[in-house]
């Protein structure tokens, strides 16, 4: 297995507001034109997992074989079964078995460890960074199912985004993934709308 230095890209949305919800983003426009693979390579689950993983600045994060990767996307997808089955009707129980065991076995498995460093700091470690992280996702998935704050899962607002996240708006309100993408997107294109000219009143 080769060691991989901190990359500089990609990068990965994030924001949601759950990691499981931001790994559910790595298939980007998932069910639009144009959806695409951003876990296409172990590098780039590896560049995911140093951006968006507990794990402190420096930490190395091995490249996983090509089965790790295809393991990760398949709990991803397995979290995206479980998430739209629990907003449905027939809530969590509607997860399809397949999809329902495969995130058991990976909640399963060890997740990132705390530590506690000399400065004080509270830090994470693991034997596996890429597993213990999947294993995280796994765990935040079936917790967040089977949790009220379920109901302030929202899909953004924006006409070319599928992304999912957390509305913890006092509100309740939130439309968008981000308000520097999918909302700034939204509020240009209502100003080109009430102004075709382009200009100021």
């Amino acid at each position: 297995m080769a060691l991989s230095p901190v990359p500089p890209v990609p990068r990965f949305r994030s924001g949601s507001g759950r990691i499981c919800l931001d790994f559910m983003r790595t298939l980007r426009l998932r069910g639009l034109d144009g959806a695409t693979e951003e876990l296409d390579t172990p590098e780039a689950l590896t560049a995911w997992v140093v951006q968006l993983g507990p794990y402190p600045d420096g930490t190395v994060v091995p490249v996983p074989s090509e089965a790790v990767l295809h393991q990760a996307r398949e709990v991803r997808e397995a979290v995206h079964a479980l998430l739209t089955a629990a907003r449905g009707d027939s809530g969590p129980a509607g997860c399809p078995a397949h999809e329902r065991a495969l995130l058991n076995e990976a909640a399963a498995m060890a997740t990132p460890m705390p530590v506690l460093d000399e400065r004080g700091t509270l830090t994470y470690a693991a034997a596996d960074p890429i597993g213990a992280v999947v294993a995280d996702i796994a765990r935040d998935a079936l917790t967040l199912a089977t949790s009220p704050v379920l109901e302030r899962v929202r899909a953004c607002s924006g006409p070319t985004c599928a992304a999912w996240f957390l509305d913890m708006s006092r509100p309740g309100t939130r439309r968008w993934c981000s308000m520097d993408t999918c909302g700034n997107q939204a509020k240009k294109t209502t100003w080109r709308t009430r102004n075709p000219s382009g200009t100021t009143a």
